[in-house]
């Protein structure tokens, strides 16, 4: 595909993007995204079949830059449990800027796309194996008391998701920050005393 191409598929993405978070995949239509783009609805179907694979690119997109955020955030720090604080804070944080992904992945009436469910799938195993890796890396290096890493791992993502929408919300509220640092403390350390 030629560079303009690209150019034009980009920003029929971030204009569907935009449009996707305004009235939500179901009420969102080619008309309004054509018409944001002042463009016909011919040109936007020459580059995609359907709202259906402009979603995919959307969500596609977003999962990219919530990805790219983690990655980064984590090679900044050498120690396994700042990678692993930098993974949470980081994955929190971000996931407020990525609206349709997180719609994407937590929404019942999205069910029926076969291809969200195929994103869904995707991220899930990406992720888990991004903590196994970093979990991993703590057992080897000591910092980890761990006999399972796939396992907690997932109980990790897990326990995430449940606080995501408390967070999301927490997050509009004073010091979101200090929230995210009390639910590191309770994920490294537990409840227990010591």
């Amino acid at each position: 595909m030629t560079e303009v191409k690209l150019h034009i598929k980009d920003q029929i993405v971030s204009t569907a993007r935009n449009i996707f978070n305004r009235y939500g995949f179901k009420k969102a239509t080619m008309d309004e995204i054509a018409q944001a783009m002042g463009k016909g609805k011919s040109s936007i179907y020459y580059y995609f079949k359907s709202k259906e694979e402009i979603y995919e690119a959307v969500i596609d997109h977003e999962a990219g830059f919530l990805r790219k955020e983690i990655t980064k955030a984590i090679g900044q720090h050498e120690n396994p449990k700042d990678k692993l604080k930098a993974y949470v804070m980081t994955r929190m944080k971000t996931f407020r800027k990525v609206s349709n992904f997180y719609d994407a992945i937590r929404s019942e009436v999205l069910n029926h796309l076969e291809i969200i469910n195929k994103i869904r799938n995707k991220y899930d195993r990406e992720e888990i194996t991004l903590l196994q890796e970093i979990l991993e890396e703590g057992i080897a290096k000591q910092v980890f008391r761990i006999k399972e890493p796939e396992l907690t791992a997932t109980a990790i993502v897990t326990a995430l998701k449940g606080l995501e929408v408390p967070m999301i919300w927490a997050s509009r509220k004073e010091n979101p920050e200090g929230q995210l640092e009390q639910l590191l403390e309770v994920l490294f350390y537990g409840i227990i005393r010591q």
